[in-house]
C-alpha cells in the first residue's frame, strides 16, 4: 500500500508539476527531476495525504467507528475521550492488551472504549457473536473479561464465560445469530479494511489509526493528542 501511494504521488508530481514547468521553462522532465531531488520530502507528504484521502473515501461508505453496537462499550458510555478497538478473542495480543485497557479505564473516568468485534482468526466468530449477544443483555464487559481470562475461545470457554457473566443462554443464542449482529460483524470488517488494518488489536484514536499491541503508554499518548483539524 505504501509503495502504491508513493508511486501515485510520483505520478501526480510529474503529471502536474512537470507539465507546468515544461510550459514555463521548457525544462520538462529534467527540471522535475531536479525539483524532486531538492525537495525529497514532497513524496512522503503527498503519499500520506493520498493515504488519508483514500481512507476518508472508504470510511464514507463504511460508517462511523466511534458509534458502538449498543452496549459494546467498556468504561464511561458518555466519556469525553474515546478509544476504538478492533479485537478478536482468539488473538493473543488482544488478550495481552485487555488488562492495559482495563487499567486505563480504572484510572480515567472520562475514557470510553468502543469495542468492534472483528473475528479474523479461525473459530473466533462464535465468540464475537456471543459477545454482541451479551451486549444486548447489558453484560458485555462481564463476558468480555471472563472470556479473555479463560484463554482461547472454544465451545467450552465461551459457554463458561457466558454462564459467569450471567447471560440468558436461550436469548443469547438467538441474539447471536440475529441479522443485527451479522450486520455489525460485516460493518466492522468494512471499517477495518477502510482503515487499512491487517490484524488485531487495532485502534482508532482521535481519528488516527494504530495497529498492533502498542502498549498502554502509547495509547495514553494517542488519547492526549488532539484530533487533526
Amino acid at each position: 500500500m505504501k509503495q502504491h501511494l508513493i508511486t501515485a504521488a510520483l505520478a501526480l508530481v510529474f503529471g502536474f508539476l512537470g507539465a507546468g514547468i515544461w510550459q514555463v521553462s521548457g525544462a520538462g522532465d529534467s527540471f522535475t527531476r531536479t525539483y524532486l531531488i531538492e525537495n525529497a520530502d514532497v513524496l512522503p507528504e503527498m503519499a500520506q495525504r493520498l493515504q488519508r484521502m483514500e481512507m476518508e473515501k472508504q470510511l464514507a461508505g463504511a460508517g462511523d467507528a466511534t458509534q458502538p453496537f449498543p452496549g459494546a462499550i467498556i468504561g464511561n458510555p458518555n466519556g469525553s475521550k474515546t478509544i476504538v478497538e478492533f479485537t478478536d478473542y482468539a488473538c493473543g495480543y488482544c488478550r495481552q492488551t485487555a488488562p492495559e485497557l482495563a487499567a486505563m479505564v480504572a484510572a480515567d473516568p472520562e475514557l470510553k472504549i468502543v469495542i468492534r468485534e472483528w473475528p479474523i482468526f479461525p473459530g473466533s466468530e462464535n465468540s464475537a457473536r456471543m459477545a454482541l449477544a451479551a451486549a444486548k443483555q447489558g453484560k458485555y464487559r462481564a463476558f468480555h473479561d471472563a472470556l479473555f481470562a479463560k484463554g482461547p475461545p472454544t465451545t467450552e470457554t465461551i459457554r463458561a464465560a457466558a454462564t459467569e457473566a450471567g447471560l440468558d443462554m436461550e436469548r443469547a443464542q438467538a441474539d447471536g445469530m440475529s441479522p443485527e449482529v451479522t450486520q455489525e460483524l460485516m460493518q466492522n470488517m468494512q471499517l477495518a479494511q477502510a482503515y487499512g488494518f491487517s490484524g488485531t488489536p487495532s485502534f482508532v484514536i482521535n481519528g488516527r489509526p494504530y495497529e498492533g499491541a502498542i502498549g498502554r503508554a502509547a495509547l495514553e499518548r494517542a488519547v492526549d493528542q488532539p484530533a487533526d483539524s
